[in-house]
């Protein structure tokens, strides 16, 4: 049984020293009122969302719930929702922190700093929040690996780091700055940390990328097949860094290829569930081209003619990880559209498997960066100026 405040005889004055900063600590958690300075070096991640119920582990486990005032409770602490509150230990609360001498377990995966619990009308949300050079360490071998070649392991810390300020800026107001999911970017937290990740971090300590001093919006994607794409294709803006660039390595990539098999029926559902009306679809046709030479649309011959859908939308409504990307051409063969095509991802900025390809002939991460992000320059974050970033609708 583990209790925030044990009672104990002696010596008093120093536990009660001890434990009025750990309060302190968490009531400063608690508060979570924005600084006037938004590049400080801690982040927010979102790394469960709509749970039914969320565990919390660690060593010298302590938590603060309502107004930073001090919670006791049996471990493994484990937190529900009732209404519109949070239930540990049968006290409801609003909503807890929990803090850990060391690493904490949520839900069985390990996180560095702190977690709050969070009741939302979906369910329960848990924020992580840490170190933002800690947070880039466990998203590393969440997006790449550690082994590729060190220069490019060095360019994903830069891009992240980067890409994690910028939304810090843009959502200095919301519960939380980061999803940890594909959404924003892929964070694995400490278990997927390792001497790799550490040392891109730790040697790329502070950089990120910057245009007339603003930090950029950092986009990347894993493989482009050929030619990164423009930011206004995609979200329908345009940015100088973003205009895409040519790119001749990610093709020795395997995976850089791929097809995709639906039957037209499930093609129908899939995009009514998007919120689209469209009949019975008989034919998927190609479309119009976008600058960058990707398909800007296909056409859907239906029951009651025929029907525009954007490329980027269809990617929505079937899934990422099913059509991998707007590059590709259609074929429909006994009711069943078949898609081939080249890249995996939206194709705006860095391509990941190109940039490991430029790094394994001899590229370096800050010609690795400036290839694929033109225009940008490489600051230290206390460098930069003050940021005033638009945020930019996420797509994948």
């Amino acid at each position: 049984m583990c209790f925030y405040l044990q009672v104990l005889k002696r010596p008093f004055i120093r536990i009660f020293a001890a434990f009025a900063a750990v309060v302190a600590v968490l009531i400063g958690i608690c508060s979570l009122k924005s600084d006037a300075s938004i590049l400080n070096d801690t982040i927010r991640v979102a790394i469960f969302k709509n749970a039914a119920a969320v565990t919390v582990e660690g060593e010298g486990l302590l938590a603060a719930g309502d107004g930073g005032v001090p919670v006791r409770f049996e471990t493994p602490a484990s937190v529900r929702q009732v209404g519109e509150n949070l239930v540990l230990d049968g006290i409801e609360q609003k909503k807890l922190v929990f803090a850990s001498a060391g690493i904490l377990l949520i839900n069985g995966r390990a996180y560095r700093g702190k977690v709050e619990i969070i009741s939302t009308d979906k369910g329960l949300l848990a924020v992580n929040e840490l170190q933002l050079e800690d947070y880039l360490k466990g998203v590393i071998n969440s997006e790449i690996s550690s082994a590729w070649p060190v220069e490019v392991v060095k360019a994903q810390a830069v891009i992240a780091r980067t890409y994690a300020v910028n939304r810090k800026i843009a959502r200095m107001n919301a519960p939380y700055h980061l999803e940890a999911t594909v959404m924003d970017q892929v964070y694995g937290g400490y278990a997927t940390e390792d001497s790799g990740s550490q040392r891109a971090v730790d040697d790329t300590a502070g950089e990120v990328l910057t245009f007339d001093g603003a930090v950029i919006q950092a986009f990347y994607h894993s493989s482009c097949g050929g030619r990164t794409e423009s930011s206004e294709n995609v979200w329908g803006m345009k940015i100088p860094y973003l205009e895409g660039v040519d790119c001749k390595y990610c093709f020795q990539n395997r995976s850089v290829s791929w097809e995709m098999r639906i039957k037209l029926k499930e093609t129908a559902d899939k995009l009514r569930q998007a919120g689209m009306k469209v009949a019975n679809i008989l034919d998927i046709k190609a479309g119009d081209t976008d600058s960058r030479g990707r398909l800007a649309n296909v056409i859907l011959v239906t029951s009651q003619g025929e029907k525009s859908v954007k490329a980027v939308f269809l990617r929505k409504a079937l899934g990422y990880g099913e059509l991998k990307s707007t590059n590709f051409t259609v074929t429909v063969a006994d009711e069943e559209a078949q898609f081939s095509g080249v890249g995996n991802g939206h194709g705006v900025g860095l391509c990941q498997w190109g940039a490991r390809d430029m790094a394994a002939y001899g590229s370096g991460y800050r010609e690795i960066l400036s290839h694929y992000y033109p225009g940008t320059t490489l600051q230290k974050l206390h460098e930069t100026g003050s940021p005033g970033i638009p945020n930019a609708p996420v797509g994948f």
